[in-house]
């Protein structure tokens, strides 16, 4: 744990190395809020359309990051978290000139009781 979701722009998908910033997110985990080795998941999946505010404009692009994790880690381990993403983000994410890129980050906590997983191998 955790789970994390990567959702971006489909326009982006050409632009950054997603399994870099993948591995990048996971080791950032380890280290800010101590995620066990080999238990974070992360996983991108592109949004063919983006529309913000009224005007729609076709040069928005977005990167939104979402954690789920277990109760218990410190608010300032969530920052910490939350803003190494940003800037990771912004090492990752190159937009093609005039384009505007929109980057954004959640934790949010899992409820345990609700939560379960399974492994299976084929």
């Amino acid at each position: 744990m955790p789970q994390i979701s990567v959702d971006y722009s489909a326009d982006l998908a050409g632009t950054f190395d997603r399994r870099g910033l993948g591995l990048a997110i996971n080791r950032l985990a380890e280290e800010t809020i101590d995620a066990r080795p080999g238990s974070c998941k992360t996983v991108f999946r592109p949004s063919e359309v983006l529309v913000v505010g009224t005007d729609g404009a076709a040069t928005d692009t977005q990167v939104f990051v979402e954690f789920q994790i277990f109760p218990g880690r410190a608010p300032e381990a969530k920052a910490a978290l939350a803003e190494g993403v940003l800037a990771l983000l912004a090492e990752y994410v190159r937009p093609e000139p005039g384009t505007r890129l929109f980057t954004a980050v959640n934790i949010t906590d899992i409820d345990r009781e609700g939560y379960r997983n399974a492994t299976a191998r084929g």
